[in-house]
């Protein structure tokens, strides 16, 4: 009985071997899992428009860093990679940054960072996942943190205050 149970355990922990690890889930893995899709979200395109790319991320910057809309100002666009910067609150100096959207999703880069590694896209383990829903003349914007608090903003911002 002890045999039959020491090799049991024994087939049981060979079998495990060679197996790769399972990598940590991101941030927007998580939440994708446990997140209800609202109707709001489901009718965000994968694939916005340029109009409509450079809104939300104007309202998804702007909840990220605590701006006003008015103070974030987009600077270009170069495919789906909005490049924006806003007043530093702080020192007055510029904060600068790029950002993507689509699939309900809002990513952004600070840029000139003193710290090369810091300038990276924040979509890795530990980041916030922000959400975006576009609803007519305001872009609604989810910040879910990684102790699993949300924080909730709705920004007006018109597509015809925003250039083609």
């Amino acid at each position: 009985m002890r045999r039959a149970l020491v090799l049991m355990l024994t087939a049981v922990a060979l079998s495990a071997c060679g197996k790769p690890a399972e990598t940590a889930a991101i941030p927007t893995e998580k939440v994708a899992a446990t997140a209800s899709v609202s109707d709001a979200v489901a009718q965000s395109p994968a694939v916005l428009t340029a109009v409509d790319l450079r809104r939300v991320c104007r309202a998804g910057l702007a909840a990220i860093h605590g701006q006003q809309l008015s103070a974030i100002e987009v600077t270009g666009l170069e495919g789906q990679v909005v490049d924006a910067q806003w007043r530093a609150p702080v020192d007055g100096g510029v904060m600068k940054a790029q950002c993507r959207a689509g699939d309900g999703l809002v990513v952004w880069k600070p840029l000139d960072r003193p710290d090369p590694e810091a300038v990276r896209w924040m979509d890795q383990a530990g980041d916030p996942v922000v959400r975006y829903a576009i609803r007519g003349e305001e872009i609604e914007i989810t910040q879910t943190l990684p102790d699993g608090t949300t924080q909730q903003a709705m920004m007006p911002v018109p597509a015809n205050g925003e250039v083609g």
